[in-house]
């Protein structure tokens, strides 16, 4: 039998067969043993196949073969820095939640995010959360913040879940589509589910005010089918999103702007460092790109893994103020 992956929470998967039932299953071990560098080689979105199994109480199933994906995404482990973490796979968009404050989404967060989705072909659309918050200066932020990614060509949408602005475009842009939900634990992802199909009722949490940051409440990945004719898949917080498996000389491949210029470079292999008649920089130095993406660039070729911090919310910050002077 045939079906997707609903939900993983890491030795049970919640698959939905072709006729719409929903059977618990368990893995084969041998899918361990595949050479997969990843600690679940199963994920949500997966279509696999699997074989019923019959208890005197209840119906389960044994997964033993994983379909080709169209895509997938990742992020490096959190514990093991050699193996990535597939958050999701077969997806046809991934909204990123965006906030300014409440709490801090860094530039380096959001690239690092596009860069990895860049490099497995998934579009990814940002998404403004929260606007019914901002005071004058956090609207500056944040439209500037959208600013530099539209030019880029990202597509942008400004939310208030609690406040319904926005959510109808959203749900419009869904429509027959799998898409993710993405950002930082307390972006809001959760609330703003629950705005479009309130009859899911997932679990929200408040922002710790001494940390400013989010409480997971989303604790595995979980797809959901929205009345509207869209499926969702919404996935826990991340704080940190290491970028894995990605040679020094590809990663401005996965920076739109720099990839429409990187052929004016004198050298080929130009990492657009310290290199002489490099046309990143010099664009770089007409305005043309942005210094927080360059500087996330920097970051991404020298290996720095990005964490959820003061300082690099700051530095971002500064690299912003500095560019609108």
């Amino acid at each position: 039998m045939t079906g997707t992956v609903y939900k993983s929470t890491g030795s049970w998967y919640t698959v939905k067969s072709e006729n719409g039932d929903f059977i618990e299953c368990r893995m084969k071990g041998k899918f361990r043993m595949k050479g997969i560098k990843s600690t679940n080689p199963i994920a949500v979105g997966d279509v696999v196949d699997y074989e019923l199994e019959e208890s005197s109480d209840t119906i389960t199933g044994t997964i033993h073969n994983i379909h080709e994906r169209k895509n997938y995404i990742v992020r490096k482990s959190v514990n093991l820095s050699h193996q990535m973490h597939i958050i999701a796979s077969n997806i046809d968009c991934v909204f990123l939640l965006v906030t300014i404050n409440n709490p801090p989404t860094t530039f380096n967060f959001i690239d690092r995010f596009l860069v990895t989705a860049e490099a497995y072909g998934i579009e990814t659309i940002l998404i403004f959360n929260k606007i019914d918050t901002f005071d004058e200066a956090t609207l500056d932020e944040q439209l500037y913040m959208q600013h530099v990614y539209q030019e880029i060509g990202y597509k942008c949408l400004r939310i208030s879940s609690t406040e319904g602005k926005g959510v109808e475009e959203l749900k419009d842009m869904m429509i027959g589509k799998v898409t993710m939900f993405s950002g930082h634990s307390g972006v809001g992802k959760s609330t703003l589910v629950n705005a479009m199909e309130p009859s899911l009722h997932l679990k929200t949490k408040m922002i710790s005010t001494a940390s400013k940051q989010g409480q997971h409440t989303t604790t595995f990945a979980e797809m959901f089918d929205l009345s509207f004719g869209a499926r969702i898949i919404d996935t826990p917080g991340i704080k940190g999103f290491g970028i894995v498996d990605m040679e020094k000389e590809e990663v401005s491949g996965y920076f739109p702007e720099f990839f429409k210029l990187k052929d004016q470079c004198k050298f080929n292999n130009c990492l657009h460092k310290d290199e002489p008649h490099c046309a990143i920089k010099a664009a770089l130095e007409r305005d043309e790109i942005a210094w927080s993406r360059y500087n996330s660039y920097l970051k991404i070729l020298e290996g720095e893994d990005e964490h959820y911090r003061t300082d690099i919310y700051n530095d971002d910050r500064a690299a912003s103020d500095e560019t609108r002077k």
